[in-house]
């Protein structure tokens, strides 16, 4: 989830940007910093959700990235602002669906 709202976020900007992504997800900052162009040689082999990289790959071009992993639940409060919007948006969805 937090991929797919970070390339949707990517989508938006207009310009090329310097960017410091502050996440709880571990495998998203280890795959940006570490993980991805490695992926990239082996074809994604292996790796899961590999759409998801290879949007990411896409809107994030021209971008400077940089993702510091923070611990959730441990009073950020931009981290658990975005943490009760993507509750609030997912009992929309439910709503919706039911």
């Amino acid at each position: 989830m937090e991929l797919r709202a970070l390339n949707e976020a990517l989508k938006i900007l207009k310009r090329p940007c310097h960017i410091t992504l502050y996440s709880d997800s571990q495998y998203v900052c280890q795959a940006i910093n570490v993980w991805l162009a490695n992926w990239q040689k082996k074809n994604f082999s292996k790796v899961k959700n590999v759409d998801l990289w290879k949007e990411f790959l896409k809107v994030s071009k021209g971008h400077l990235i940089v993702a510091v992993w923070i611990k959730g639940h441990n009073g950020h409060a931009e981290n658990e602002r975005c943490d009760s919007l993507a509750k609030l948006e997912a009992q929309k969805r439910t709503k919706t669906t039911t």
